[in-house]
């Protein structure tokens, strides 16, 4: 997605970047901050990503005073070469040159408006000192290493600052993160946040610390705080009711998958089908879900809960059984039943377009609704889900066998209450 470009050091000599723009051509602005392995495919790729979130990020090449084009693994011999860099060194330099770059990436007409910073273990200490130093309009740092060194700066930030930590990160002891959240926490615009039985680097899918759940709720928060201070702003609702016109109204494919970024994944829990990256996920709407969908299918809203990069749609889904279908009921031959089910739709964007989609309901209502279990043999219901999901007032607890035997000791305790 990216380009390499080269920048001008305020003290002379000039250094290089990569850049990476989003489908838009423009967008507010992030100035990506290295780890001490240099600037890496991994970090390009984190580029990539904050592009596809409709962001201008600039990723600027820190070392270069050192050895320009600096690009180190996650092995002992490369972690050696890193550390060897790292002590060399010049923390005040770098500075200079991340002004130099949020001042180039400002000036640049693909950037649209402010400018933030984000960055990883140096990169995550550097991000604070860019709050203090840089004029950025908003920074996030994770797991950064040393910046229990640099709190006098906190005086100095006037902007919102986002900082994720793992609880079982070696080079982010205890005692320091007390000291960062002594000082920090409270501060106006900061927030601080810490992941449970997550270690250093938990963000990076290349590392062994990688911790998917804890860096995909750290991305979403990260996100949320560059849309609050920057945008850009989409009505994801609206996106999200042009998809699934689309898919159930006009039954379009193509335009199905125009909604999507180019590599969108869909998971359908319960039965697990769906499809990831696009060529998959396009056989799978063509030749499983779209024309196999009843031509009574009906979605009606219940709910919908809109974040910052996603959209959850709670709804009452409805179909005539005349027909296989693939997604919900896979090898089942048509029963001619009426089914109508809750089903929850979790849907995140990335920018504009959907990266994904995680679909919830009860299959176990929707075999009893078509004849394949016998509620009476299990804890499980059919229709009657649908319909209290509209009447609360219908009765609870009908499939527990011990419901009635606590009446007395529920009546004998409000007696004893009242008395």
């Amino acid at each position: 997605m990216g380009q390499t470009i080269t920048l001008d050091a305020a003290d002379g000599g000039s250094f290089a970047a990569y850049l990476a723009l989003p489908s838009s051509g423009s967008g507010p602005g992030i100035v990506l901050l290295q780890e001490i392995f240099g600037v890496t495919a991994d970090l390009r790729a984190v580029a990539d990503l904050y592009a596809e979130e409709g962001y201008a990020v600039l990723v600027p090449d820190l070392f270069w005073r050192l050895k320009p084009g600096v690009e180190l693994g996650f092995g002992d011999a490369d972690m050696q070469k890193a550390r060897a860099l790292y002590e060399r060194f010049d923390m005040a330099r770098a500075v200079e040159d991340i002004a130099a770059s949020v001042s180039a990436l400002r000036g640049m007409a693909a950037c649209a408006g402010k400018v933030g910073a984000l960055g990883f273990c140096l990169g995550g200490r550097l991000a604070v000192l860019a709050a203090a130093r840089c004029g950025v309009d908003c920074a996030v740092g994770y797991y950064g290493v040393g910046i229990e060194t640099v709190l006098d700066e906190a005086a100095g930030i006037a902007v919102p600052l986002a900082l994720h930590f793992g609880a079982d990160d070696a080079h982010v002891p205890p005692e320091a993160l007390a000291q960062i959240t002594a000082r920090l926490s409270g501060l106006p615009g900061i927030e601080i946040y810490v992941y449970p039985g997550a270690g250093h680097g938990f963000a990076a899918p290349a590392r062994a610390a990688f911790d998917k759940p804890a860096a995909m709720v750290a991305h979403s928060r990260s996100v949320a705080l560059f849309r609050r201070a920057m945008g850009p702003h989409y009505d994801l609702g609206a996106l999200w009711d042009k998809h699934c016109e689309y898919e159930f109204g006009l039954r379009d494919v193509a335009r199905t998958m125009s909604t999507m970024v180019p590599e969108p994944y869909v998971n359908h829990i319960p039965t697990m089908t769906g499809g990831v990256g696009y060529r998959e996920l396009y056989r799978f709407y063509q030749h499983h879900f779209v024309d196999s969908n009843p031509a009574d299918t009906k979605l009606v809203p219940i709910s919908r809960t809109i974040g910052t990069d996603r959209v959850v749609d709670e709804m009452l889904f409805s179909f005539t059984h005349d027909r296989e279908i693939d997604w919900m009921l896979p090898g089942v031959a048509p029963t001619g039943r009426f089914v109508e089910v809750p089903l929850l739709a979790v849907v995140c964007f990335r920018g504009d377009k959907l990266y994904n989609e995680h679909i919830y309901w009860d299959q176990a209502s929707v075999l009893v609704q078509v004849g394949l279990l016998d509620p009476a043999l299990y804890p499980v219901a059919g229709r009657e889900q649908a319909a209290k999901l509209l009447d609360p007032g219908l009765p609870s607890n009908t499939l527990n066998p011990r419901w009635d035997r606590s009446a007395p000791a529920v009546l004998s305790d409000a007696a004893a209450a009242a008395e």
